[in-house]
């Protein structure tokens, strides 16, 4: 099983899906990893009702790092703000479905953080992968 799931992140590794960048976003964010220079930036769209219609990233990184974001934005459309937030890091972890060691978590999480902190208009923690925020406290872009 894990054969299968190694061949699903090289392959969203190889042709990530949404990759690229929208054009006038209402939502934007770009961070890196730090441990090991991983760089993603997303731009999201909203609908009317301020939920995801479209999303796109783009940056450099790790197989893990930019198959983990590719997944991860397959399954956004549809979500308010609050439900981006609320994402836990197993969210990621289940559309990796292999173990990830703790050397390669902030890889596998740096789609999320950046996500998250699109919704929130500032920079989320590392920590708070899975903890709740509030759009209110966000910022215009």
């Amino acid at each position: 099983m894990d054969e299968l799931y190694r061949d699903q992140i090289l392959e969203h590794y190889k042709r990530p899906h949404n990759f690229g960048r929208l054009e006038s976003p209402d939502l934007e964010f770009e961070d890196t990893n730090p441990f090991c220079g991983d760089e993603q930036h997303v731009t999201i769209r909203l609908d009317g009702d301020g939920k995801v219609a479209d999303i796109a990233f783009d940056g450099k990184g790790c197989a893990i790092s930019t198959a983990a974001t590719s997944l991860l934005t397959d399954e956004l459309a549809g979500k308010s703000r609050e439900e981006l937030l609320r994402l836990p890091k197993e969210f990621v972890l289940d559309l990796l479905g292999i173990e990830i060691s703790a050397t390669r978590m902030k890889c596998a999480m740096l789609g999320l953080k950046v996500v998250k902190s699109a919704s929130l208009g500032q920079p989320a923690e590392w920590e708070d992968e899975g903890a709740t925020g509030s759009p209110a406290e966000a910022t215009e872009i």
